[in-house]
């Protein structure tokens, strides 16, 4: 199983009334760090799959704004845990050196990625046998 103290659900502060909700998420407090890069991804369906990369330097945290996806999450020694993200006040936090695979979304997902590091093309890690290289030899070191 991977280690639930670094790869974690967050629940965010919501407030609402009559109105609707409204969800408060901030830097270095809801999540734990600052943030520094936003995007999101819509118009995928169920069979697609996005993602399936890890980071060097980068950490995330995933929220669907609206909709529904799932996160696959695996930490290149054979652990993996499956997240479901459904509801709009809730994320998960994923660190740096965590394969990443985002997938069934539904028709309507917003799936929103906030970032601690600004986009660089080179921290990215394709290949997942890189991956699990680069894991193994970093549990060897331990």
């Amino acid at each position: 199983m991977i280690d639930r103290d670094s790869v974690r659900m967050l629940e965010f502060p919501q407030r609402g009334d009559e109105r609707g909700h409204l969800v408060i998420v901030e830097g270095n407090q809801d999540i734990p760090f600052e943030i520094k890069r936003i995007f999101y991804i819509y118009g995928s369906d169920d069979t697609v799959v996005r993602g399936q990369h890890a980071n060097l330097r980068s950490e995330f945290v995933l929220i669907n704004v609206a909709g529904r996806s799932k996160v696959r999450v695996d930490d290149g020694l054979g652990n993996e845990a499956v997240f479901h993200l459904n509801r709009p006040h809730t994320g998960i936090y994923l660190p740096k050196m965590v394969w990443k695979d985002m997938y069934d979304f539904s028709e309507d997902s917003v799936l929103l990625v906030l970032s601690s590091e600004h986009y660089d093309p080179d921290e990215y890690i394709r290949s997942y046998e890189e991956f699990e290289r680069l894991m193994r030899e970093k549990a060897n070191k331990s």
